[in-house]
């Protein structure tokens, strides 16, 4: 027993030491603002949407870009549509009679996922800066300028953004995103940062490269690239947008394990970045590393050991163990944890984590490793919130 007691304090101590080391090199270091603040001149941009039976929220979508705070005349939004809801006529109906933006409409005779899709409107977009963003997401309108300012900067190949509010008041996601911001600023002071939001992601175009057409990370993928070929790429915090998000634990699950399961696979796939690209793969890549791969599977075994330990002294009484983990996750999960709930939102990232680890070992012991095609499916109740 008291070995199986020293090997769960063991056990924390080691999964929570480099959490405590991030907290302590980001308080020491204090990084604020924009890592790039150059206001340049005005350059062309091509902002590319991809969209998928986006009938009831593309209009509203459009009618945002159209009115971002930038020069019009110097936009061209390239659609990129798979619909069979007649989203490209609605489309092409917005644009009809607009001399400006100019519109580039690619119409997909079939389905063949969100990164082939991606690869023939990056191809498409004819201007010095390419802007990608989501239907379901909403802007600032000073998004693109910003974003334009930080590419200004010679060694900046790429920046994301901050989402700032989440739509459907999701706690859960909230408290994720203000963890995820923390890590991501200190990450782009110190070299460059991994995660590239697909809401609002902008690149200069020529350090655009092609991303597999089976991923399912498909913007942090590209952003990965183009570092691993010599160019920062930065999250700035004051570029803003919005995402829909559910908070209940079972709403939650295929959207986060999705994303999961697409980084994981993603850092798998590019494990010799490691070491490699100055800061990034010495320290930048390492940290993610433990916080996606290493530490979900130690959290996992806490819980276990907790529950083992807690039976082996009080029997039956030890079931109090998973019971506190369940009521947790049942209260985390509809935002009732109180000042707890950011404690919340990072166990649930772990649980997505280690879901998606464990699907992706179960298809590779099968044999079916590659068994997603990049497709997605609207959904329906978050897109309500937008309309």
């Amino acid at each position: 027993m008291k070995r199986l007691v020293e090997a769960l304090f063991g056990l924390v101590a080691l999964t929570g030491l480099p959490y405590l080391i991030y907290l302590g090199v980001y308080y020491l270091r204090r990084p604020s603002g924009t890592p790039a603040d150059t206001w340049p001149d005005e350059p062309s941009v091509s902002v590319v949407l991809p969209t998928y039976n986006e009938s009831s929220i593309v209009e509203s979508k459009l009618e945002e870009l159209t009115e971002l705070d930038y020069p019009m005349e110097k936009v061209e939004i390239v659609v990129v549509d798979s619909s069979d809801d007649g989203t490209a006529d609605l489309v092409e109906t917005f644009f009809a009679g607009r001399p400006e933006p100019e519109l580039t409409l690619i119409r997909e005779d079939e389905r063949r996922g969100l990164a082939t899709a991606l690869n023939e409107a990056y191809a498409a977009a004819d201007n010095e800066v390419v802007v990608k963003t989501d239907c379901d997401s909403r802007l600032a309108p000073d998004a693109v300028r910003k974003a334009v300012a930080n590419l200004a900067d010679p060694n900046v190949s790429g920046v994301t953004g901050r989402n700032a509010e989440v739509i459907g008041d999701s706690e859960v996601e909230r408290g994720y995103r203000d963890l995820q911001t923390m890590i991501q600023i200190l990450e782009s002071h110190i070299d460059s940062t991994l995660i590239f939001h697909g809401p609002f992601s902008a690149f200069e175009r020529d350090a655009i490269v092609p991303i597999d057409e089976d991923s399912i990370a498909d913007d942090t993928e590209l952003a990965l690239k183009i570092r691993r070929n010599g160019g920062r790429v930065i999250f700035d915090p004051d570029i803003h947008y919005k995402e829909a998000a559910h908070s209940a634990f079972g709403k939650r699950r295929e959207q986060k394990d999705r994303r999961a399961m697409g980084l994981l696979r993603l850092l798998w796939r590019q494990r010799d970045a490691l070491g490699s690209h100055g800061a990034y793969g010495r320290v930048v890549l390492p940290f993610n590393w433990w916080f996606m791969i290493v530490s979900p599977w130690l959290v996992a075994t806490g819980v276990a050991l907790a529950t083992l330990g807690s039976l082996a002294v009080l029997g039956p009484f030890g079931l109090a163990t998973p019971a506190g983990v369940l009521a947790f996750t049942a209260l985390g999960s509809r935002d009732m944890l109180g000042p707890l709930q950011p404690l919340y939102s990072l166990f649930d990232t772990q649980i997505s984590l280690f879901r998606a680890s464990v699907s992706l070992l179960r298809a590779r012991a099968e044999g079916d490793e590659e068994t997603h095609d990049g497709t997605w499916s609207p959904d329906r109740e978050l897109r309500e919130v937008l309309q």
